[in-house]
């Protein structure tokens, strides 16, 4: 991973740089052996063609993976030994099995599953799968992290599928109503609409209106797929490789009603649901908090956590360090159940009820929200067809209203 730092030199230079290393830890380590102080660093990303190719991991893939490998390290097999087996199973997956290939290979060199994982190009993995794999191997609790990391990516699968197949119909019926009304726009309105043009009678202003877009369209229709082809290529890349715009963008999806409470709940379950498991497998509070934090997707919350986990290292409890740290801030239940449970000792057992709580709530309003779309798109795009269709019958009325005069 590549780290952006600032600091300054034993000459007492200013320096800013990249440098790459597996982890935080080591950079930190590498900027020390080379006389560099640093006052910031953080991790980044390089656009390159590796980055490109290097695709995440597939959440039911990694979820297989755990569990298959937990399964034999169970039965009391070497890691060695349960990534052979893998191999030999899955032949027939070219890109897993070259991922498998390539974990056996470096752990026959003699090298760790975490940095196996960690250093394979293959697929790019999740910070707090590779960080949850390394505490386990140093605790010792390698397979039920592996078990709880199968269930819990498992889990997301799921939700992924649920809103995907929820949302499959209403998609279809969108895009088959955007063809139909790009096909009369573009061939249907121009023909009927020219017949009256010829014999010199004015048209209706919507007529013209509807006429005017026809005209855009047909004219400029290349332009308008390579435009939003482009815009969405742009945007890409300026969320994934621009911090300030993707930061914006995150704190503006979180402001808009019902929406910005859907992310917020799948956020702080996730969050909730991998502290749980970290805890229960026997990581430090403050390591497990700063392992959860990396599941944020969301940079306006990812960056509050951060924060507040280095208060947590120092000694803080999380819910003090949260309040006290600016930026978005998280629910109010969630951040009650954190303060009761640190008070409690049962932060575990809690953020374990606040994740299915948050779960649920989710299915419920997504549940309300796709029973609302397809009728609100019906009404839509009943109504654009309405516009076009009174577009068509307005010259004939005026035509026959103009004969009867």
């Amino acid at each position: 991973m590549l780290y952006k730092y600032s600091g300054i030199t034993k000459q007492g230079k200013n320096v800013n740089g990249t440098i790459e290393a597996s982890g935080e830890e080591e950079a930190k380590k590498r900027l020390k052996s080379q006389g560099i102080f640093y006052k910031d660093i953080s991790a980044t990303k390089e656009i390159n063609l590796k980055n490109f190719s290097k695709r995440e991991m597939p959440g039911p893939l990694l979820s297989s993976f755990s569990k298959e490998l937990s399964s034999y390290l169970n039965s009391g097999m070497a890691i060695l030994t349960a990534i052979r087996l893998i191999e030999d199973q899955h032949q027939k997956e070219k890109k897993y099995a070259s991922f498998l290939a390539s974990l056996r290979t470096m752990i026959e060199e003699g090298k760790s599953l975490y940095h196996a994982l960690n250093s394979q190009s293959v697929y790019a993995m999740p910070d707090f799968f590779l960080q949850s794999i390394n505490v386990a191997g140093q605790s010792g609790k390698m397979v039920p992290v592996l078990i709880q990391m199968g269930n819990f990516f498992s889990t997301q699968a799921k939700i992924k599928k649920q809103v995907s197949s929820a949302l499959a119909y209403p998609t279809f019926i969108f895009v088959v109503a955007i063809g139909m009304v790009g096909f009369l726009i573009t061939f249907v309105v121009p023909k009927i609409t020219g017949i009256f043009e010829d014999t010199g009678q004015e048209l209706p202003p919507i007529t013209q209106f509807v006429l005017s877009i026809s005209d855009f369209l047909g004219n400029h229709y290349i332009g308008l797929i390579l435009g939003i082809v482009g815009a969405i290529i742009a945007f890409k890349l300026a969320y994934n490789y621009i911090y300030a715009f993707k930061k914006f963008y995150d704190s503006i999806m979180l402001k808009i009603p019902i929406i910005g409470a859907l992310i917020q709940n799948h956020e702080l379950g996730r969050f909730s649901y991998i502290l749980s498991l970290m805890l229960a497998s026997g990581v430090s509070y403050a390591h497990a908090v700063k392992l959860a934090t990396t599941t944020f997707s969301n940079t306006a919350f990812k960056e509050i956590f951060e924060q507040a986990s280095h208060k947590v290292i120092e000694g803080n409890k999380l819910s003090y360090a949260l309040q006290r740290t600016k930026g978005t801030k998280p629910k109010r239940n969630f951040m009650q159940a954190l303060a009761l449970g640190e008070e409690s000792s049962e932060v575990a057992n809690i953020l374990s009820n606040i994740a299915a709580l948050y779960q649920e709530e989710n299915d419920d309003k997504l549940k309300l929200l796709l029973s609302l779309l397809e009728p609100m798109m019906m009404l839509f795009i009943g109504g654009v067809v309405g516009i076009i269709v009174a577009a068509m019958l307005l010259p004939i009325f005026s035509m026959n209203l103009g004969a009867k005069i």
